[in-house]
């Protein structure tokens, strides 16, 4: 492999860079991304970035003496990629050879079109959302949040310090309650009222007063009238894979990959928010759309594609995700939706600080530490050890099956 080309130039393009270097890949490597900035944090666009407390240095992911030898096309998007020529084209005409390529393209967030565009709604992913939103705050007034899932809630925390009156819509029963649960997401609800922000859960959005280019108020079902200065739209993301289209690398809920971030293309892998790896133990495909799957996953895609042996390559550990709110700290590892039963190992869920384990029979199969860093760090451990034996076992069991891990199919 004489040429790499990685597409996404954020935190999973630039960890795929960091490994195929460490892994000893020595050819051509070539990032290439839409964001004109070279690569920062994310996590804090929604807390310090937003509150002032950070600038753009402090966001920075790259140390000021780290050299990649790494050729940056940022500011342009890939339209393209041809897999018979191995070419990825630019929408300036650019056209890449790439021997090897990592998708590493991201998410983005969902819009309400009817309303897309207005000078005071945003929603929050890149450098420009957060300036656009961080000016709009710094103004004062009303914050209407549409959606409480991370980003949303993170953000109204950080605005409801700021002073700002904020009130949150969510569509489903109880916040994130994807993610962690109904039972869970109901004591996470309760962060908000202690907060004093409102909070309306099954609250349906019905319509919206425009006025000079700017929305003025939300109306819900019911006839409640929400008044609002600023409008925050966090109603999720969605893997950014139009370019791939008619490429012949399968996509469904995201790039469909293998365990091991492979596609169904040789030497073409995926990592990030964009990617979907199978599960061996479900048998299903699924997106983490999380920092720490976004820095820890490369490593084992591109071990992957630069043909390291797979037992040698690192574990696929359980996606783990933090979040900040309301001076809370939330942790959260493994897979809620794998639990019948949720057990509280230490405290309550009226309490300041508990740690909770969800259950399937007798096994752990995920953990939610509440200002818990200590218990949780531990139990995370011990979670990661179980993965590790499950999909041992499943692989096992194919094995015996005679079945070979395959790359993915929809």
């Amino acid at each position: 492999m004489e040429s790499l080309v990685i597409v996404g130039a954020s935190l999973a393009g630039l960890s795929a860079a960091r490994a195929a270097r460490a892994q000893g890949f020595a050819g051509r490597l070539v990032i290439v991304g839409d964001d004109p900035q070279r690569p920062y944090d994310r996590p804090p666009l929604s807390k310090e970035f937003l509150a002032g407390t950070f600038q753009l240095e402090d966001l920075a992911l790259e140390t000021e003496s780290e050299d990649l030898g790494a050729e940056w096309v940022l500011g342009v998007r890939a339209v393209s990629f041809d897999v018979g020529t191995r070419s990825v084209v630019l929408e300036d005409g650019r056209t890449l050879h790439a021997d090897g390529l990592v998708i590493a393209t991201g998410a983005s967030p969902r819009s309400l079109p009817q309303i897309a565009g207005l000078d005071n709604v945003v929603t929050l992913r890149t450098l420009e959302d957060a300036r656009k939103l961080r000016d709009l705050i710094g103004r004062g007034g009303h914050l209407v949040v549409i959606g409480a899932g991370f980003i949303g809630a993170e953000v109204a925390s950080t605005a409801h310090k700021l002073g700002l009156e904020v009130k949150v819509l969510e569509k489903a029963s109880t916040p994130l309650c994807g993610p962690l649960g109904a039972q869970l997401g109901a004591v996470v609800a309760g962060l908000h009222a202690q907060a004093g922000v409102e909070l309306l859960c099954g609250a349906g959005v019905e319509d919206f007063d425009v006025s000079d280019g700017s929305v003025t108020a939300v109306r819900l079902a019911g006839g409640r009238v929400l008044p609002t200065d600023v409008l925050l739209v966090g109603i999720g993301a969605v893997p950014n894979t139009s370019w791939l289209e008619g490429s012949g690398i399968e996509l469904g809920n995201g790039v469909l990959c293998d365990e091991v971030g492979r596609t169904n293309v040789p030497g073409v892998v995926a990592v990030g928010d964009c990617a979907a790896w199978l599960d061996p133990v479900s048998g299903r495909h699924h997106r983490v759309e999380h920092w720490t799957g976004a820095a820890e996953r490369p490593a084992v895609a591109v071990g992957a594609l630069l043909g390291t042996d797979l037992a040698a390559l690192p574990a696929v550990k359980p996606a783990y995700f933090w979040s900040n709110q309301y001076g809370t700290r939330l942790q959260f590892v493994g897979d809620a939706g794998a639990g019948d039963r949720v057990v509280y190992e230490q405290g309550g869920p009226d309490e300041d600080s508990f740690l909770a384990v969800y259950y399937a029979g007798e096994e752990p199969v995920a953990v939610l530490g509440w200002n818990q860093a200590k218990q949780f760090l531990r139990w995370r451990k011990t979670l990661e050890k179980h993965a590790a034996a499950r999909i041992a076992a499943a692989g096992l069991a194919a094995a015996a099956a005679g079945q070979v891990a395959a790359p993915a199919s929809s």
